[in-house]
């Protein structure tokens, strides 16, 4: 079961009269964790264009896009990221982009990532990366068809 999913069922069964709206069990548009509104797991977006690797970032230097806090190593890469964050946001709401070819949510995983026609990719974990990187245009043409209903069913 899912974090999200847990929680509210937790609640629910702890307080059966307490009535939780629909969004309340729904995915944000950006992945984070569950008591956290930082995305990306803290590391900065624009690392992995500039630098080739993660960086965390710090949070001196954040951004809020899509209800999600980003941060970053320097305002100057807060100023890049906010100049075009669809640029350097990663895509799928930082989702796991096999996961998403699949058609369901997982977290995102900032440490295995990659970066494919200028876009940026995160998955679950290295065994799920090892298989997306087996056909990776096929997934991503598949994660970039599902994603538009599975977004709408926040």
């Amino acid at each position: 079961m899912k974090p999200r999913t847990l929680v509210v069922a937790l609640l629910m069964a702890a307080s059966p009269m307490l009535i939780l709206p629909a969004p309340a069990a729904a995915e944000p548009p950006v992945y984070t964790d569950l008591f956290s509104d930082v995305a990306v797991q803290g590391y900065d977006p624009v690392a992995y264009f500039k630098d080739g690797k993660p960086s965390k970032g710090s949070k001196d230097f954040t951004a809020e896009y899509k209800g999600a806090i980003f941060r970053f190593v320097s305002a100057a890469n807060r100023d890049a990221f906010l100049g075009d964050p669809e640029k350097y946001a990663p895509q799928y709401g930082g989702y796991c982009a096999w996961a998403v070819s699949q058609g369901y949510h997982a977290k995102g995983d900032a440490r295995f990532w990659k970066i494919v026609d200028g876009k940026l990719y995160l998955n679950y974990n290295g065994a799920v990366q090892e298989k997306w990187e087996g056909d990776i245009p096929g997934f991503i043409a598949q994660a970039d068809e599902i994603w538009p209903d599975l977004n709408r069913k926040r």
